[in-house]
């Protein structure tokens, strides 16, 4: 004989409870979508690396890269963001690299 849950809750049941309200059935605990969050994170990375493009390409670019990376690991189902963010992210340490090797320094320099 074996006995399930419902079972095992009467069984363990004073005698003067009805059963109903001996043990009350276990609520699982809400999950958060996994899903919507390696979502925002594509979304994120795509658009930090696109502000990364014309300011502070050292700390976005690397950032743009890493949330790109996490939404990939983490299975989105925007993986075309992911890839954009990741692309983008490189090109942002690319023009970083251009800026240095041409101009000395880590910054625009539009003027003559």
């Amino acid at each position: 004989m074996t006995l399930t849950l419902t079972d095992r809750a009467r069984t363990s049941a004073p005698a003067s409870a009805p059963a109903s309200e001996a043990a009350p059935a276990p609520v699982p605990a809400p999950r958060r979508a996994a899903g919507r969050e390696a979502d925002g994170l594509a979304v994120a990375s795509f658009v930090l690396g696109l502000v990364g493009l014309l300011a502070f390409n050292l700390l976005l670019g690397p950032t743009a890269i890493v949330m790109a990376l996490l939404s990939l690991a983490r299975r989105t189902r925007r993986p075309g963001r992911a890839y954009l963010g990741l692309a983008v992210g490189v090109a942002d340490l690319v023009v970083l690299a251009v800026l240095v090797t041409v101009n000395g320094t880590v910054s625009w320099n539009l003027g003559g």
